[in-house]
């Protein structure tokens, strides 16, 4: 199997179709799009993820923390704690692990989480550091924000810019290959991305103002997540390739590298789908949080999705493994 992200088709047949329902509090299932589960506390709804890091080997824990996190976010959930599991191959030294857990406690210092608990292992089943990272939120039920829940007709909006988790990778993990070709300040650039991984800001605005769904951008790129929301929703969508921003640090990485930027994993955007009424206000409100947000598109009735270049429309296909796994194998 090709490294990254299952096929869909394999995830829906292999492993979704074959879980069966059993627990009526359960109200948010796992289903393409869907990157969290949630069940009800009563009033509220506790909103729960999960996810391994696999494809970086720098800034492990600060990544693990952010990925998580955001997919509670996505839901309009509040965060409040999150469970690590850290498995360590046997050549795998002391400070590796101090400099990891002290990523995991700034990062989830300057969020406001607990840590709630997890595992750590040395094993011969893996040959570097694998972490798995597990979210904990909660939020009002008639405030649960679900992917399925995108309305045709809704704006489509993007925070922040594609491709920032993998650019920052990239830079890490082939620094003299990237020495070769960006200048110093583009490299440092390219490093702050890092730091502009989490979407819990975004999501918390936007769920006070109104939207009908929210997707955090990862594997697959903008393109991917366009795709896993049109699925979702049952929806079509038209999105507009020049209103998409990118970073000329990260054009640079793509080109020399020959990737796509708009397929390159993009930890730290989110789309958002809004009535039109709600757009200006969303824009502003995140605009003045110090947050780039542009409309993209729109979702249609239609089931089509398509990306307009000038006069050139192409179909957003089934997102395949993503660009990331070109460079790092």
């Amino acid at each position: 199997m090709e490294i990254g992200k299952l096929s869909n088709k394999v995830l829906n047949d292999i492993v979704i179709n074959t879980l069966k329902p059993k627990r009526g509090e359960v109200i948010l299932r796992p289903a393409i799009g869907e990157d969290c589960t949630a069940f009800s506390l009563e009033e509220d709804v506790c909103v729960m993820s999960t996810d391994p890091i696999t494809g970086a080997t720098l800034n492990l824990g600060k990544i693990a923390v952010n990925i998580a996190v955001n997919d509670i976010a996505s839901c309009g959930a509040e965060p409040f704690g999150i469970m690590i599991t850290i498995l360590i191959p046997p050549d795998g030294e002391i400070e590796q692990l101090k400099q990891i857990m002290n990523d995991i406690n700034q990062t989830c210092d300057s969020l406001n989480i607990d840590i709630l608990g997890g595992h750590t292992e040395v094993t011969d089943a893996v040959t570097r550091f694998v972490i798995t990272a597990t979210s904990v939120g909660r939020v009002k039920r008639e405030k649960l924000v679900m992917t399925k829940n995108a309305k045709a007709g809704d704006c489509i909006l993007m925070t922040k810019y594609v491709g920032m988790e993998g650019t920052s990778i990239i830079i890490n993990e082939k620094r003299k290959l990237i020495e070769s070709f960006l200048t110093e300040d583009e490299i440092k650039m390219g490093n702050s991305f890092i730091d502009e991984l989490s979407v819990v800001k975004e999501g918390t605005a936007a769920s006070k103002i109104g939207v009908n769904s929210m997707h955090d951008i990862t594997e697959g790129g903008i393109l991917g997540a366009i795709w896993e929301l049109c699925h979702s929703s049952q929806l079509g969508a038209l999105v507009f390739e020049d209103k998409i921003p990118v970073r000329e640090v990260t054009r640079k990485v793509c080109m020399y590298f020959n990737l796509n930027p708009l397929k390159l994993i993009s930890s730290g955007s989110m789309l958002i789908t809004c009535d039109k009424k709600h757009k200006d206000l969303l824009i502003t409100t995140l605009l003045n949080e110090g947050i780039n947000c542009q409309m993209i598109g729109t979702l249609s009735e239609k089931k089509d999705i398509l990306l307009y270049n000038k006069n050139k429309v192409t179909t957003i296909m089934e997102p395949e493994s993503d660009e990331l796994y070109k460079v790092i194998k």
